[in-house]
């Protein structure tokens, strides 16, 4: 048996040395299955039928917001099917859209993205109803954390698919969306709070792959150790982006295994239409050839319907 003192002495100098957070490893992180995967923001009808997506797609991103009313938690259970599929959802943290509920209604104790104008950077080019938000802001977090998430995963939902998070990989000047040192390390740090309350749901990070991401550390621990996947939109349609492929080789490069499961690394394409064939085969083709997991859909800001490809 260990002395008294010396073990007084050995469980101090453990806790100096431990990192303020370390992912707890469990079984439920991490994708059992990689492909195929679908993201559709719409109703149960405009997906084609719950049964049908359930049974064609292993990961599917959902929007589960229950002030957008899109599904309700009985119909994600049934696209959940038994365990079979993972079922996400999207989850706005770089800017927050006005449609949102919270935008201006949050319960006694928060503050509503419109009401927290300390934290707006600026109007989402291209989006007109999105502002950038700080993401060090206190407020902010706070009400990603103990609120919107929260709302999520009383859904049923196993995780989510964290959205702008490119805003931390602009400058303290750029024009859309700009980001201070703080603003960058708040990104990094709200994730880690996220899984800090959540260690066993899935998150995925969209987009934001460059080494802001890669390399970057919150609280002590690695930013990539806190991530189950990784998503990136547009690397191969409208047109081909070398950078993104680069980036994404990296991240395959260091051999995550969250779960003990390889790091998930999907692409998202857009052809305009269901109609593309030729455009999502070829598409699929490159994704694959890469290791990578594929879907092609219509647009960026549709995603409305279910795009059911026969390749």
């Amino acid at each position: 048996m260990m002395h008294a003192s010396i073990k007084s002495i050995f469980v101090a100098f453990t806790v100096i040395l431990a990192p303020a957070f370390m992912p707890p490893a469990s079984a439920e992180r991490g994708f059992p299955s990689a492909a195929p995967w679908v993201s559709c923001y719409g109703t149960a009808s405009q997906m084609g039928g719950l049964g049908r997506a359930a049974q064609k797609f292993r990961v599917l991103n959902i929007d589960a917001d229950p002030g957008n009313g899109s599904l309700t938690a009985a119909q994600i259970t049934r696209l959940k099917a038994g365990g079979k599929n993972r079922v996400i959802s999207y989850l706005n943290l770089g800017s927050m859209e006005s449609s949102r509920t919270y935008w201006t209604q949050v319960p006694l104790g928060f503050v509503s993205g419109k009401a927290n104008r300390a934290a707006h950077l600026g109007p989402y080019a291209g989006y007109p109803d999105e502002t950038w938000m700080d993401l060090s802001n206190a407020e902010y977090q706070r009400l990603i954390v103990d609120y919107v998430a929260p709302r999520l995963v009383a859904q049923g939902v196993d995780g989510f698919y964290l959205d702008n998070l490119e805003l931390i990989e602009h400058g303290p000047q750029d024009q859309n969306g700009p980001c201070s040192s703080a603003c960058r390390q708040g990104g990094l740090d709200l994730v880690r709070r996220l899984r800090e309350k959540y260690p066993s749901l899935l998150i995925v990070m969209q987009n934001s792959t460059s080494d802001v991401t890669r390399l970057g550390t919150t609280g002590g621990v690695a930013f990539p150790s806190l991530l189950d996947g990784i998503a990136h939109e547009e690397l191969y349609a409208p047109s081909p982006d070398a950078q993104f492929l680069r980036e994404l080789k990296k991240w395959q490069a260091m051999k995550l295994r969250p779960g003990g499961r390889a790091l998930w690394i999907a692409t998202e394409d857009y052809v305009g239409s269901c109609a593309n064939r030729s455009a999502a085969r070829a598409v699929y083709t490159a994704s694959r050839a890469q290791g990578f997991s594929p879907y092609v859909t219509d647009a960026s800001a549709v995603q409305r319907e279910i795009c059911y490809w026969p390749f």
